[in-house]
């Protein structure tokens, strides 16, 4: 077993295999086939000793999955112990979600990349949040004058992201708020990309955003409280958002729980709720790029990324674009090839177009991970 040049283990020892597609290799590129040849896609026939046993697999050959935004060793009440950790990343393998970005965990996840079974997991190191202003044991949790110097120190735990809690429910105002002071956000963003870190901030409502978008940030999660003076400050800077519709849809249970003591938090989530779609709709329309992520680990399952691109869709994404948004916009995006001659063997196989159909993603016939074909 060797490593890959991202950090996880790459099989060399695979099958060799035939993929008689369509291999959906970019939204605009379809070939007929590709091979697997030493956990690599090639997209020449073998030569030689691979090529003297090779198994064919047909079917509509897609590359692996991206959830942008989940949490591996995480559940509802902090850490998990790696057994629980295994079960969610498989629950991911089993979908077709090849390649995650973690949006914060507090739990060691460090042996997933020993693991050539296991898919590639891009971590944000633990989330950032204000004293007391997220959710208990999630967060490293810190003022802003020690802000600076808790980047620096997830940049470590991270794999290039940074993960900030950009607002939350101030129970002195009983409603959402943002967390840090403009001039304490830009230079924690400033000190993550000098060394060598993206950052993303989750962020439900609307009061932190132009801040963090002039701080410099590279991504919001959630997003529902994008509105027609945001919209275009993100499409100009090129701010990504990975919108979480699928959690998106836990507001209205957020605000039931809420409303008797904090009515005005309450009414908010709801109106954010009840506006999701435009929103993120009116995102799509202005060029804003958006990727897929489910938010899963928290209170959500893992293995909902077909779920989540259906909601994209309803959302007013083409069809083509909520796809693109699970596959190669989102690898793109994260720095991970698609379909490339040499990339490693990622695919997911199904039945039928998924162009045509988007709901052929929650059913895939075949995985195939660094080369090696697992059952789905």
């Amino acid at each position: 077993m060797a490593t890959s040049s991202g950090g996880s283990p790459t099989a060399v020892d695979g099958p060799t295999l035939h993929i008689r597609g369509p291999v959906l290799v970019g939204p605009a590129e379809v070939l007929d086939e590709v091979w697997v040849v030493g956990g690599r896609i090639s997209l020449t026939a073998p030569t030689g000793d691979a090529a003297r046993d090779i198994r064919t697999v047909t079917g509509w050959a897609l590359p692996g999955l991206v959830d942008a935004h989940c949490h591996v060793g995480l559940d509802g009440h902090g850490a998990v112990d790696q057994p629980t950790a295994e079960q969610q990343i498989l629950a991911d393998r089993a979908t077709g979600a090849l390649l995650l970005r973690d949006a914060g965990s507090p739990a060691d996840t460090r042996w997933v990349d020993e693991r050539p079974d296991l898919p590639k997991l891009i971590r944000a190191g633990r989330h950032i949040a204000r004293t007391r202003r997220y959710i208990r044991n999630y967060a490293a949790e810190v003022e802003p004058d020690d802000l600076v110097t808790e980047v620096l120190t997830q940049s470590g735990r991270g794999d290039g992201w940074i993960k900030l809690v950009g607002d939350w429910i101030d129970r002195d105002l009983g409603d959402l708020a943002a967390c840090w002071p403009p001039e304490v956000a830009k230079a924690a963003i400033d000190a993550a990309h000098a060394a060598g870190a993206r950052v993303t901030a989750h962020c439900f409502a609307e009061a932190a955003l132009a801040d963090l978008v002039e701080a410099g940030i590279d991504c919001i999660e959630h997003a529902t409280g994008l509105t027609t003076d945001t919209i275009p400050l993100f499409a100009e800077r090129r701010v990504a958002i990975v919108p979480t519709l699928v959690n998106i849809a836990t507001f209205e249970n957020i605000a039931r729980g809420a409303e008797a003591k904090f009515p005005a938090y309450a009414a908010h989530m709801r109106a954010l709720h009840a506006r999701r779609y435009d929103t993120i709709g009116a995102a799509w329309d202005a060029g804003i790029p958006i990727y897929v992520g489910t938010d899963a680990g928290g209170s959500l399952p893992h293995g909902l990324v077909a779920a989540e691109v259906a909601e994209l869709r309803r959302a007013g994404l083409p069809a083509e674009s909520a796809l693109a948004a699970a596959t190669w916009s989102a690898r793109a995006w994260l720095g991970h090839p698609a379909l490339a001659e040499g990339a490693p063997a990622d695919l997911v196989l199904y039945p039928a177009d998924p162009r045509a159909d988007l709901a052929v993603l929650a059913a895939p016939d075949l995985v195939i991970l660094r080369g090696q074909p697992i059952a789905a």
